[in-house]
């Protein structure tokens, strides 16, 4: 199964399920903004998305990554908007049988968001100042 949200606002993480008898690994990213960016202070990152194409493509995404690993279930959280720090922007969670293949479905998934889906991220410095974050890895 695939969930996935584009949210404003803060994000409430999906819920553990300890009724899950077929699955053994359920693996939760939280991505949180960190207090520099490329060295510099920052005081908050700022989301923008391409309003509706956003989450067909991360629907999508999610998608193919459960056919192209044995996983149970991804789900998928994002937050558009000012996003301060220590506050979470991303929360991922997936299940499957076996640890390994959730945390190379993980990987993956992240690795092809930050490359696929029309979402863009600001930079907001203390002086106001916004600029882009690019996120090579």
């Amino acid at each position: 199964m695939v969930i996935v949200e584009i949210i404003n606002g803060s994000l409430t993480p999906f819920p553990s399920n300890d009724d899950r008898n077929q699955d053994g690994a359920e693996l939760t990213f939280n991505g949180r903004v960190r207090d520099t960016e490329h060295g510099k202070a920052i005081v908050a990152l700022e989301y923008e998305q391409y309003e509706g194409m956003a989450e067909a493509e991360l629907t999508e995404l999610a998608k193919e990554i459960c056919q192209k690993f044995p996983i149970s279930d991804l789900f998928c959280k994002h937050r558009m908007g000012r996003v301060g720090i220590g506050e979470m922007s991303l929360h991922v969670s997936i299940w499957s049988k076996h640890r390994k293949e959730a945390i190379e479905a993980m990987d993956c998934f992240i690795f092809e968001l930050k490359k696929r889906v029309p979402i863009w991220k600001w930079a907001i410095l203390a002086d106001g100042t916004k600029v882009p974050s690019e996120c090579a890895y």
